[in-house]
């Protein structure tokens, strides 16, 4: 049996031997499939001189820490040197170290299982095959451990020289963008050109790139014009490039460049290893606007039948790429005839004539003219540009000045004359007042309007506030103005005609702002040859005058003190109070209040309160101060002015202008009557403030690493604005009770700039402003060298109301507080107390678990000693 098991065993030991290649072989194949992974960009790699390089090395597929380290060598020829590691810092070689040190060749982890070797200016003799290792950390070796890639770095051979192009091109005109490259011809390095343009502070424009593999690639914002052919590249003899840009507009301004990238084409992807760029130059485009000149003769002065020559004179820098189209206008709107670029004549009455003489040069010619052509003739031009495929577009448009031709009529025919026959002297009582045209026999065939015109002085008489009423056209329309409108729609105010040639304007109400002068002026219409009806002449009436009696319907005003203002920062107050004379129920009341620095000084409106009761400060200079003016009603005739806080600028002569006002159209206010008060007096001498400053703290004792706040309040009398005040502020420290030994903590200025001293402790402190006049000083963290007496100082600043210039007045000192840091017994014995405990504690325990093992393994006694097999077999023997 032992020997058959034997041969059995033999056989099948003999047939693992035999399969043992095939399973070796297996497992290595596994390994290589599953095993580690190192893995480098696929070579060989061309790159420049003086250009950064990187090469990514990346591990996958291993076993071990997730961040693995990474070993770089460099082969070149038979010799093999190292570069750089990510573990050892001392691994470069020495001819290395100098650039490892100025981080020229540095190794960059990007994540845990990838990293880049960088090289900032790449060297040609940085060729060579670069190997990237990985040491093992697989629990079994399989795969690869490091890969290998070939790196070429080239001389930097690449030239780009530029012709600089014309840097005034006119629209319309070609731009030539020239660009000369050369290279050392390299197989693998293939060549790109770009043109691109920056227009003043934006981004710049890529207009065209030919390459790297012979396409072309457009930028989007010259698609359109590509495809036109207004863009077109030129490849002139070798390493010469253009782009030529045709048909310039102002667009087109800007600084060009020329780049030239060098590419090499790896992995099947296109990579850039090279870039150069110069400016081409800078190019103004100038527009057709800019130069384009249109202009028409002097004016002319005929007799009806004569013969009217009108010639416009067109010039422009470039007028040769330009085609004009040019039009004819009659007082700017009315088109009399229109020639196209093309040279072909609009529509036109047969007694016009319009044709061009020369380069820039257009007649107009009207026969035969009457007082119908008389007017303001102009010219308008439109400058258009031809494009590629027969495009065109406009560049520029200008009309003349218009020149004035004058038709000699006839003498005049009619007269006109306005007379009343219903004057007003008191308000509310009605006027009217009648447009007689005369010799109405001369002017049949033609029509009629009027317009009514009026003229008042202002309340100094210092300029006349003239203004049309309404007017009548020729057609018997009402045409009312804006400051009418409302009382002419509600019939307050009737503009009507009586008669064929005979006008009445009549208003049912006359108030005070009804007085003044008024005109009437007539005009007569008759149809041009055109059919379109044509103004003749025009004739004004002498100005009539109304006015009402000063006995009539009036207000007086009563202006007196309510309250004084003695010093600066008081409250002045002022009462004014109207009494109503032979004036209606019903009225509203608006009141202005007016200033004047003396007596017989220019008078300037400070508030008013309008018939709404709608509050508007009109002429105060202090927008600050807004808040301290008020102006209210108080009664049915009174009002109350007041001013807060007045100071030395607020002198002066102070009177209220109170008016009644009515609605008859239900819309807008109309006035009725208006009357101005005395002159009340502000005055006061000015008194220098007072200050004074007051210390607080909200605790005099603390604990250390408490926070304590004290504050410095201070307190004025008879102080100007606070906003014309500022303050200097200052805290001191001294340790000792009664010392003068004092230092200072920290300071804030006028403009609020805090500075604080140099402090040796744990404890900070802080300084803010809470209020106007309240400052805090706050100590964080407080220890026992915070402890002593503090105090503070301040410096006020105060703003002249005249100059504006600040002066510094006399420091004011504050009263000490002292503030004292207790002892915190327990805080500073608890941690001692809890260290002490706690290592007694733990040498206790120790102490006994070494005495119980001493015990057990060094004391134990032998109570048994056993027989040996000898003595016990002889004993059994006998």
């Amino acid at each position: 049996m032992c020997e058959k098991g034997g041969r059995v065993a033999g056989t099948a030991h003999r047939q693992d031997v035999k399969n043992l290649p095939f399973l070796i072989t297996l497992c290595f194949t596994v390994g290589l499939t599953v095993g580690r992974k190192v893995s480098l960009p696929a070579g060989p790699l061309l790159r420049v001189e003086g250009e950064a390089l990187s090469l990514r090395c990346e591990v996958s597929d291993y076993q071990g820490p997730k961040e693995q380290e990474f070993d770089w060598k460099v082969t070149n020829g038979s010799k093999t040197i190292q570069v750089v590691s990510t573990f050892e810092s001392s691994f470069p070689d020495l001819t290395l170290m100098d650039r490892v040190l100025t981080n020229d060749i540095s190794v960059k982890r990007i994540d845990e299982r990838t990293v880049e070797l960088r090289i900032k200016k790449a060297r040609v003799t940085d060729s060579g095959i670069f190997t990237c290792s990985t040491p093992s950390t697989d629990s079994v070796i399989t795969g690869n451990y490091e890969a290998d890639v070939m790196l070429r770095v080239i001389h930097n051979a690449l030239v780009v020289v530029t012709q600089e192009p014309a840097k005034l091109v006119h629209e319309g005109r070609q731009i030539n963008l020239l660009c000369n490259i050369t290279q050392d011809y390299i197989e693998g390095i293939y060549l790109s050109v770009t043109w691109s343009v920056k227009k003043d502070q934006s981004q710049e424009q890529d207009l065209l790139t030919f390459g790297p593999d012979s396409g072309v690639t457009v930028g989007e914002n010259f698609i359109h014009r590509y495809a036109d052919g207004e863009m077109r590249l030129h490849l002139e003899n070798a390493g010469s490039y253009s782009l030529v840009l045709s048909g310039a507009v102002p667009a087109d301004q800007g600084m060009y460049l020329c780049t030239a990238k060098q590419w090499t084409r790896e992995q099947g992807t296109w990579n850039s290893i090279q870039e150069k760029a110069e400016v081409i130059g800078e190019v103004a485009v100038i527009p057709t606007a800019k130069s384009l000149t249109v202009r028409v003769l002097d004016s002319t002065v005929l007799n009806p039948g004569d013969n009217l020559n009108l010639t416009c004179l067109v010039s422009s820098d470039d007028l040769t790429v330009l085609e004009l189209e040019v039009t004819w206008l009659l007082n700017e709107t009315q088109i009399l005839s229109h020639l196209s670029r093309d040279g072909l004549v609009g529509k036109a009455p047969e007694v016009f004539s319009v044709n061009q003489v020369g380069e820039g040069n257009y007649r107009l010619e009207i026969h035969s003219v009457d007082v119908s052509d008389m007017g303001l003739y102009s010219c308008r031009v439109r400058a258009w540009i031809q494009q590629r495929q027969g495009k065109w577009y406009q560049s520029a448009e200008k009309t003349s000045t218009p020149v004035q031709v004058v038709i000699q009529p006839e003498d005049p025919a009619f007269t006109v004359s306005l007379n009343s026959q219903v004057i007003a002297h008191y308000l509310g009582e009605p006027t009217e007042l009648v447009c007689q045209v005369s010799n109405i026999s001369q002017v049949w065939g033609k029509r009629l309007s009027v317009s009514w015109f009026y003229s008042s002085a202002s309340s100094n008489a210092s300029e006349i506030v003239t203004g049309v009423i309404a007017s009548m056209n020729e057609n018997g329309a009402i045409i009312s103005s804006d400051k009418y409108k409302d009382r002419i729609a509600s019939g307050l105010i009737l503009v009507t005609r009586i008669e064929p040639a005979t006008f009445r304007l009549r208003l049912l109400r006359t108030t005070n702002a009804d007085a003044g002068e008024y005109v009437c002026s007539v005009t007569t219409w008759t149809f041009n040859r055109h059919g379109i009806r044509k103004y003749t002449s025009e004739y004004r009436a002498t100005a009539l005058k109304v006015s009402l009696d000063s006995k009539g319907p009036g207000i007086s005003v009563i202006a007196r003190h309510k309250r004084k203002a003695d010093v600066i920062g008081s409250t002045f107050e002022m009462n004014c109070l109207a009494k109503l004379k032979s004036l209606w129920e019903g009225l509203a009341l608006s009141v202005q209040i007016l200033f004047q620095d003396g007596v017989g000084g220019p008078s300037r409106t400070l508030a008013s309160l309008s018939p709404d009761m709608v509050l508007k400060l009109e002429d105060w200079p202090e927008s600050s101060r807004q808040d301290s003016l008020s102006l209210v009603k108080t009664g049915n005739t009174e009002f109350l002015f007041r001013i807060q806080d007045v100071q030395m600028m607020d002198r002066g002569f102070y009177s209220c202008e109170v008016a009644a006002w009515t609605k008859p159209d239900r819309n807008n206010w109309v006035e009725m009557a208006k009357g101005q008060s005395n002159k009340v007096q502000l005055n006061f001498e000015h008194s220098r403030p007072s200050f004074d400053l007051l210390i607080t703290s909200d605790t005099t004792s603390v604990y250390p690493w408490e926070t304590v706040k004290i504050d410095c309040i201070i307190s004025t009398l008879g102080t100007p604005n606070t906003g014309n005040v500022a303050y200097e502020i200052r805290w001191y420290q001294c340790h000792l009770w009664g010392s003068r030994n004092f230092v200072q903590l920290a300071s804030i200025d006028r403009w609020g700039v805090v500075r604080k001293s140099p402090r040796n402790d744990t404890s900070d402190c802080s300084l803010e402003r809470l209020k106007t006049q309240i400052f805090t000083l706050t100590i964080h963290g407080t220890q026992d060298s915070d402890a002593g007496e503090y105090y503070c100082t301040a410096t006020p600043w105060i703003r002249s109301t005249t100059t504006e210039d600040w002066k510094k007045e006399p420091e004011i000192v504050s009263s000490r507080v002292f503030l004292s840091v207790k002892f915190a017994l327990w805080d500073s014995m608890k941690l001692p107390l809890l260290y002490g405990t706690g290592t007694s504690l733990t040498v206790g325990i120790f102490s006994v678990i070494l005495g119980l093992l001493c015990s057990l393994c060094c004391c134990r006694k032998t109570t048994h000693t056993p027989h040996t097999r000898q003595k016990l077999l002889n004993s059994q023997t006998e």
